[in-house]
């Protein structure tokens, strides 16, 4: 699951392949820029915002990707075998003399202005990971709306930028809240170490394949994709509901022992329980 820490890595590994090169190929398979041509022109850079993608080239444009859920970028050298999907899942194509970058399921994907990128990542908040990185500003936005459950206020890229589902249900697990906690009745020192423990989780993370918040080898996760298996820390069963705004409900994880404010019954309604077995969001990560 594209977060800021994979997104970071897929930044990095478009930057490697790219930068510095004049593409050879362009293809854009959206409708809007399906006959915009970039050949011909250098790549400059990509650079990471938050859980955003800016590919910028010469002539003052930038490519703006998104993965959110399942989005992809892969980079393979030229006559290697594309193995990220089916055809018709590809966005986009950048190729070089030597490289060739493929975008599978891109849900966002436009070209605009170099100068004006702002438009489409000046909402974001601090960037976990960026040089904007503000840990006061980013617990003032977190705490300018107290009533709003704490795993909602984590999603909100205009808070602060670079944490998905997977970080949101470790980060809470670790400061002891549950998700449905609303952030403004976070214990003081628990929300004066949260921008700290944020951060730290996914620098961590930022050059590992394998996402891993635990310090522990075989047991990665305290609580994201572990519905039904014994508490890493009480041996309590994680549970397992849906979270969302009304908009998007995501799959949320929690300790029922180790983690204190409200939470769905258990079989309620939205409550939506995993498969015994499964781990999501674990194992090894591609360029996604």
């Amino acid at each position: 699951m594209p977060e800021g820490d994979t997104v970071r890595q897929a930044a990095r590994r478009l930057h490697d392949a790219l930068a510095g090169k004049v593409l050879t190929r362009s293809d854009l398979r959206v409708p809007k820029f399906a006959t915009s041509d970039l050949t011909g022109r250098a790549v400059l850079d990509v650079t990471a915002r938050g859980k955003h993608l800016l590919t910028r080239v010469e002539g003052g444009l930038t490519l703006h990707s998104h993965l959110r859920m399942d989005g992809a970028w892969k980079v393979y050298a030229n006559g290697q075998r594309w193995t990220g999907g089916p055809e018709h899942q590809i966005r986009a194509v950048l190729g070089t003399h030597d490289r060739t970058a493929v975008g599978y399921r891109l849900p966002v994907l436009e070209l605009l202005r170099t100068g004006e990128e702002q438009r489409a990542v000046g909402h974001l908040g601090p960037d976990l990971l960026g040089p904007d990185w503000d840990p006061e500003q980013a617990l003032a936005n977190l705490l300018a709306d107290p009533a709003r459950a704490l795993g909602e206020a984590l999603l909100d890229q205009r808070n602060l930028a670079g944490i998905g589902n997977v970080f949101k249900s470790e980060l809470c697990f670790l400061l002891g809240a549950t998700p449905w906690l609303p952030v403004g009745t976070l214990p003081a020192d628990r929300a004066a170490k949260l921008p700290a423990l944020a951060k730290k989780l996914l620098e961590a993370n930022r050059d590992r394949p394998n996402r891993n918040t635990t310090g522990r080898r075989g047991q990665d996760l305290f609580v994201y994709g572990r519905a039904f298996r014994p508490c890493l820390r009480c041996g309590a069963p994680i549970r397992v509901a849906d979270q969302g705004d009304g908009s998007r409900e995501r799959p949320t994880y929690w300790c029922p022992v180790c983690q204190t404010g409200p939470a769905p019954a258990p079989g309620s309604p939205p409550t939506r329980l995993a498969r015994p077995g499964t781990r999501p969001g674990s194992g090894p990560r591609t360029a996604r």
